[in-house]
């Protein structure tokens, strides 16, 4: 049997989303780049925010000046 080629596949990026923002896309891309649903991940996120003192907010702000935006 002849020897099957393996496909190339593109590399994942970590972007900010533009459809499925409600602020500048953190979650939103974080959630695709994962491949989960972008409310769980704001969820969490949410949690991580209250639990941690509100470090979430300066873990927000570095993501989003981070990460570049999708197309």
């Amino acid at each position: 049997p002849p020897l099957k080629t393996r496909t190339a596949m593109a590399p994942k990026k970590l972007t900010r989303s533009r459809t499925d923002r409600k602020l500048a896309g953190v979650c939103g891309g974080l959630a695709a780049y994962l491949n989960l649903d972008p409310t769980v991940v704001r969820v969490a996120y949410a949690l991580l925010t209250l639990f941690t003192a509100f470090s979430g907010i300066i873990i927000y702000l570095i993501l989003m000046l981070l990460m570049p935006e999708g197309d």
